[in-house]
């Protein structure tokens, strides 16, 4: 089939466009990252003297990084709304956050969703697969405190004692309030079918939206962090108070990710911008932690069914093209996410000047030694 002059100028124009976004991606990653680095190596008297102040500080550099990213997704018109309870609400408390997985576009989503959830974002630790320590942003999550974790069942036992120790080395230390997992440990298109083999086998529901979940990671973090008078026992309080100040993990924030069509966005389409703007949606679902069971069968099960409960969720939404309403409501509501333009060039903007900044300064460093 013959391709018209329109059709071709189309094609080109997208060609020159990812052209364009990804060397401007790589330009931000040149000075952005290394900028970060500096900035905190210079810091280093003030991490001994006020350790709390040198947190805060990169907490603050970690949260714009991670800005700058979802701008490239904004820009592109990959946008998010969100439904369900409003996790604003107890965006000062410490949370669980359970993510399905479905591509590398999960995470973007994530660090654009979050912008706008008051300090989260610069006090979070994110749970990722080891292969992430090795990419460009690696040296970025090693710094803030991040956990590799290597998949496999040769792993599983070692890496679980390694994700204990780190919790109890860096969490509380860093003043870290939200981790954030993907519990299904893999994409969905990797696991599906093992998964539904798993469920086949062991009498347990068939899912094509998102795997059953392993319990590892979930049952560390839940023994680690949490505080004893609250595992498994009532403490009070309401998943939407802001007031609450108990000490520990006091969430667990069940959170799930639809794509328009169950077309994931990928990390290169985030780069690129190559495919039409598109509409993430994002649900969230919060849980006092007083109601999570601690014994493992019971936490397995508990599991299980926030991700058949994910799978119901997704169906609902790839056949209507929304969430159902909450229980006891007739209406769900949607909520669009949104970022300031000035906020983001105001970023981009930093991250330039002090490459550049950087960059001049050891020009004349190395003038004035050589």
């Amino acid at each position: 089939m013959a391709v018209t002059l329109e059709q071709a100028q189309k094609v080109g124009y997208t060609c020159l466009k990812a052209l364009l976004r990804f060397a401007f991606m790589v330009a931000n990653n040149l000075v952005a990252i290394p900028s970060y680095v500096l900035y905190l190596i210079v810091l280093q008297p003030l991490r001994i003297l006020d350790s709390k102040s040198f947190w805060y500080i990169e907490g603050v550099l970690f949260k714009w990084l991670l800005a700058m990213v979802a701008s490239w997704g904004w820009w592109a018109g990959y946008t998010v709304v969100e439904w369900g309870d409003d996790v604003k609400a107890v965006s000062e408390d410490e949370a669980m956050v359970l993510v399905n997985h479905q591509a590398t576009g999960d995470v973007c989503t994530l660090m654009m969703c979050l912008q706008d959830k008051g300090t989260v974002v610069r006090q979070m630790m994110w749970l990722m697969d080891h292969i992430f320590k090795y990419t460009n942003f690696g040296i970025v999550s090693l710094i803030h405190g991040d956990f590799f974790i290597r998949q496999g069942r040769t792993h599983r036992d070692q890496q679980l004692v390694l994700l204990k120790d780190h919790l109890e080395k860096y969490y509380r230390s860093r003043n870290r309030k939200w981790i954030v997992l993907f519990p299904e440990g893999g994409f969905l298109r990797k696991r599906r079918e093992t998964s539904q083999a798993f469920a086949k086998k062991n009498n347990l529901p068939f899912l094509k939206h998102v795997t059953l979940p392993r319990l590892g990671a979930t049952q560390v973090i839940l023994k680690t962090l949490v505080a004893p008078q609250e595992n498994g026992t009532p403490s009070g309080g309401d998943a939407v108070r802001k007031e609450s100040k108990s000490k520990g993990l006091q969430w667990v924030i069940d959170t799930t990710i639809a794509y328009p069509k169950g077309e994931p966005i990928d990390i290169q389409t985030w780069i690129l911008g190559y495919r039409q703007p598109a509409v993430t949606h994002v649900h969230y679902r919060i849980f006092p932690v007083k109601d999570v069971p601690a014994e493992p069968e019971a936490l397995t099960n508990w599991l299980y069914q926030r991700f058949i409960e994910k799978e119901d969720l997704l169906t609902h939404f790839y056949e209507t093209g929304a969430f159902p309403p909450p229980r006891g409501q007739t209406k769900a509501i949607s909520r669009e996410m949104t970022l300031s333009n000035l906020w983001l060039v105001a970023i981009q903007s930093f991250a330039f000047l002090s490459g550049g900044m950087w960059y001049c300064l050891f020009q004349y460093l190395y003038h004035c030694l050589f």
